[in-house]
């Protein structure tokens, strides 16, 4: 029965093990989809403003033939501002996916981490047996 038992806890603690990095896992893939969902609302705010200075843009090049300069004045300013916001949304977009943390980093070192430990476990150990371990007759 104590091969069984072994056996039984054995497959208990694995069976633990893989439920843990999983929940890792997932909880990690939530927080990707999370960051791709800012970076989607990031670009579709970068393009729709890069769009309005172009158009913006064109409007303002056919003012500037307009007798009043006021009105072209204040288009420029306008594509000015747009195309600004746009290119701060594109330097957002570049920064997180630059800087941002690396996909699935916790569980891919816990992952590493059960690798070491189990080399370590491999190999024989150099560490003097404890005289308690000992056969009664080997003990010094």
């Amino acid at each position: 029965m104590a091969l069984r038992e072994s056996v039984g806890g054995l497959a208990a603690s694995l069976v633990s093990i893989l439920r843990t990095r999983f929940e890792l896992f997932a909880l990690e893939a939530a927080e990707q989809k999370s960051r791709l969902f800012v970076l989607v609302g990031l670009a579709a705010g970068a393009a729709v403003c890069l769009v309005l200075a172009l158009l913006v843009f064109t409007v303002t090049v056919a003012v500037y033939f307009w007798p009043t300069e006021d009105r072209y004045v204040a288009l420029g300013i306008l594509a000015f501002v747009y195309f600004a916001i746009g290119i701060g949304l594109l330097v957002a977009i570049r920064s997180r996916l630059v800087n941002g943390p690396q996909p699935f980093a916790a569980t891919l070192d816990e992952l590493r981490r059960d690798i070491e430990l189990i080399n370590r476990i491999k190999q024989p150990s150099s560490a003097p047996v404890p005289p308690e371990w000992m056969p009664p007759g080997d003990r010094p």
